[in-house]
């Protein structure tokens, strides 16, 4: 004990201007300048090779269960060719996304949606805003904004890119809300308390609307995802009665405690639909 009080003394200048430049560092990253954002890149860098190193063993132990994962997924995709083979579509299927219309004299119209495969090799889910460290980066096509889902259904955005790198902000994030609709078309928003990694909830859903249990939540066109990516399964509704709304409680499609890989999906259409609506929103500021 008195050695380690002698060394705090001789050295304790040392100390307390290292404990400075580190928490100027983290009030620097905090921000959006110019040197909060090269901090955050070289911080992706660093710790992405961190967790690939700690990924890459939980990635053999987890072999079995990511088969089966793969084979659950293409029976479903098999269901879904055979459903639309009657639908012309364009000739690079997996660059192309079909929005169907009920009506039939409507023209079949196409998002261009381009799919990236990646591997998790971070991911929280107990903080009150999660994120999800990914094994590609700016080199391989990422971009801020871009939606990430998985097989099951919805996962987050794209927030941080580095050149091998990027972070993913997780559904599973007080600040992060997602455009959702239920069967019937009613439009709401999805967002998630920041206490159980298993419930999402849907608020603000008028009385009349008849939700049952089992009723499945999906992303709409509003949002960064694509639509119709299944943001997860209602389990229970909770009634306000002063305000004739209710509440719906679901449980996410994606199991974010055994997320492995998942898809970077690139709207080749965002940069235009983005200048359009920026423009429109300065002409009615002006």
């Amino acid at each position: 004990m008195r050695n380690f009080i002698l060394f705090i003394r001789r050295f304790f200048n040392l100390i307390l201007f290292l404990l400075l430049e580190v928490v100027c560092i983290v009030l620097i990253g905090r921000t959006n300048t110019l040197q909060g954002n090269d901090i955050m890149s070289s911080a992706n860098i660093v710790l992405g090779s961190m967790y690939k190193q700690r990924a890459d063993v939980a990635y053999y132990f987890g072999l079995k269960r990511m088969n089966d994962s793969l084979v659950s997924e293409n029976v479903e995709l098999r269901r879904q060719l055979a459903e639309y083979a009657g639908v012309d579509t364009l000739a690079d299927s997996s660059a192309t996304y079909a929005i169907i219309r009920r009506d039939s004299t409507v023209p079949v119209k196409y998002a261009a949606y381009y799919y990236r495969t990646a591997r998790v090799i971070n991911n929280t889910v107990g903080a009150v805003n999660n994120y999800i460290t990914l094994n590609r980066g700016e080199k391989d096509g990422i971009k801020k904004d871009m939606a990430v889902i998985s097989a099951e259904g919805a996962v987050g955005r794209i927030v941080h890119t580095s050149r091998n790198f990027s972070t993913a902000i997780s559904v599973l994030s007080k600040k992060q809300q997602v455009s959702a609709r239920l069967k019937d078309g009613t439009i709401g928003y999805v967002s998630w308390e920041g206490r159980d990694a298993n419930t999402l909830v849907m608020k603000n859903i008028p009385n009349q609307i008849k939700v049952y249990k089992g009723d499945t939540v999906y992303t709409t066109d509003y949002s960064f995802f694509p639509t119709d990516v299944m943001i997860g399964i209602v389990y229970k509704t909770a009634i306000i009665k002063s305000k004739n709304l209710q509440v719906l409680y679901l449980r996410p499609a994606t199991n974010f405690r055994r997320l492995q890989y998942v898809y970077i999906v690139e709207n080749k259409m965002a940069a235009e639909r983005k200048q359009l609506e920026g423009a429109v929103a300065e002409e009615d500021n002006k």
